[in-house]
C-alpha cells in the first residue's frame, strides 16, 4: 500500500509539472499536413476551399465526407468537378469505375496527393517519386501560362511522376529537372488531373502570391461551371465519425497527454507485478519444559530433605501399579497380599517379602534416611524390571 502511494504521489508531481509547463508552454506552430477545410493551420486548405468561388464563379460548392462510390451512387450529382486534395487517396475498383463513368460524362476529377494508393498506381501505370529540391521551381506547358516559373520553399512541389504512360498522358506541368508533376488522363469528354503534391494547395502555399497563382491556374484546368464537389473524406473520414482517436491524434496536446497516459499506466502495470508478500514474523519456537520441571520439583524436595514424602508417594504408584496391572487390592499389605502378588507376579517369595518389608517401614515412618530412601528405590525398580 505504501508504494502504491509513493508511486500516485510521484505521478501527481509530475503530472502537475506537466501541466504547468504546458500552460505556460509559447503556442508553436501545428505544422500538420491535415489538408482539412476545416483547418488554418499552415497545411490545412481552409483559405482555397473558402476562394474557391473566386475561381469557380457561379458555380455551387458541395462538401462531402463519402467514399467516392457513395457519393456518385447516394447524390444527385450534376455535371462539373470533383476535387480531392489530401495525404492519401485509396480507391477501389468500384470507386474508380464510378469516377470513369462521372468523367465520361464531361466531367473532371482533380487530385493533389502523394500516395494514390496500390489500385490507382497499378491500374494507371503511376510512380510518384521526389527531388528533393529546397526550393523547387514549376511551370506549366499550357501556352498560356508557360512564360511564368513558380518557385517555392520548404520543398513544396518537389514531387514528380517518375513513371506514367506515356500514351494515356497529356504533361499539362513540369519541374526544374522537365519531370512532370501536372498530368491528365482523358476518359471520354473529361479527364482526370493528378498532382503529386498536395502541399501545393495548402494555406501556407496559397497565401503566398506565387502559391495562390499557382493553385489558381492548376485549377483552371478544370471545366467553368456545373457544381464543384470538394471531398474531404480522405482527408477527414466519413461524416459525423466520433472516434476517440481522430480526435486526440488531431491535436498535438491531446496526443502527448494519451501517450503519458499509456506510459504511466503500463508502468503502474509493470511495477504492479512484482509479487507482494507479508512480512513474516520470527515466532519463537516452544521450549520443552519438561526437564526443567522434573529438574525445578527434584531441587525443592531435595532442598527440603523430606525423604519420607518420596517414600509415600513412590509406593502410591507402585500400589496403583500392582492394582492395574495384576487386579489384587491394595487395602491392607498383610500375608493375603503377599501371597496373591508372589502367585500372579512368578517372582521369588524371598524378593516380594523384601519388597514387601520396605514398603511396610517406610509407611510407617515419619524420617527416612538417604539409604533407606535409596533402597527403597532399588527394590521398588527391581520389581518393575522383574515383573514385565
Amino acid at each position: 500500500m505504501k508504494d502504491l502511494k509513493r508511486y500516485i504521489g510521484v505521478a501527481s508531481v509530475v503530472l502537475a509539472i506537466y501541466l504547468i509547463a504546458l500552460y505556460n508552454k509559447p503556442n508553436s506552430v501545428n505544422w500538420n499536413e491535415t489538408y482539412s477545410q476545416k483547418d488554418k493551420i499552415p497545411f490545412g486548405t481552409y483559405v482555397l476551399r473558402n476562394r474557391l468561388k473566386d475561381i469557380f464563379p457561379g458555380s455551387q460548392i458541395i462538401d462531402q465526407r463519402k467514399p467516392v462510390f457513395n457519393v456518385l451512387t447516394e447524390q444527385n450529382i450534376k455535371n462539373g468537378s470533383y476535387i480531392i486534395v489530401a495525404s492519401t487517396v485509396k480507391f477501389n475498383k468500384y470507386d474508380f469505375k464510378k469516377l470513369v463513368n462521372y468523367m465520361q460524362k464531361g466531367n473532371n476529377v482533380f487530385i493533389a496527393t502523394y500516395n494514390l494508393g496500390d489500385y490507382l498506381n497499378d491500374t494507371l501505370k503511376l510512380s510518384i517519386n521526389s527531388a528533393l529540391a529546397l526550393k523547387p521551381t514549376l511551370r506549366f506547358k499550357n501556352s498560356e501560362f508557360k512564360s511564368k516559373t513558380y518557385s517555392f520553399d520548404r520543398g513544396i512541389g518537389d514531387q514528380f511522376f517518375s513513371r506514367y504512360d506515356t500514351s494515356k498522358v497529356t504533361v499539362l506541368g513540369i519541374n526544374q529537372d522537365n519531370k512532370p508533376n501536372f498530368i491528365k488522363y482523358k476518359y471520354g469528354s473529361g479527364g482526370l488531373y493528378l498532382l503529386p503534391s498536395p502541399q501545393l494547395f495548402s494555406n501556407y502555399n496559397v497565401l503566398n502570391k506565387d502559391g495562390a497563382d499557382y493553385a489558381a491556374k492548376a485549377l483552371s484546368h478544370l471545366n467553368m461551371g456545373g457544381d464543384i464537389i470538394w471531398d474531404d473524406y480522405p482527408s477527414l473520414g466519413r461524416d459525423q465519425e466520433t472516434s476517440l482517436f481522430r480526435v486526440l491524434f488531431q491535436h498535438p496536446n491531446l496526443t502527448y497527454a494519451y501517450y503519458i497516459a499509456l506510459f504511466s499506466l503500463v508502468a503502474f502495470v509493470l511495477f504492479e507485478m512484482k509479487r507482494r508478500q507479508r512480512v513474516i514474523p520470527v515466532i519463537t519456537p516452544l521450549q520443552n519444559t519438561t526437564v526443567e520441571f522434573v529438574e525445578l520439583i527434584g531441587k525443592v524436595y531435595y532442598q527440603q530433605r523430606d525423604h519420607a514424602d518420596i517414600a509415600k508417594k513412590k509406593i502410591t504408584y507402585l500400589l496403583e501399579h500392582i492394582r492395574g496391572s495384576y487386579n489384587i487390592r491394595t487395602n491392607a499389605i498383610d500375608k493375603e497380599f503377599n501371597n496373591l502378588l508372589i502367585a500372579k507376579t512368578g517372582l521369588e517369595a524371598a524378593f516380594i517379602g523384601e519388597l514387601l518389608m520396605n514398603i511396610n517401614f517406610c509407611l510407617n515412618s515419619n524420617k527416612l534416611s538417604n539409604k533407606e530412601l535409596i533402597d527403597l528405590n532399588k527394590v521398588i525398580e527391581e520389581f518393575y524390571d522383574k515383573s514385565r
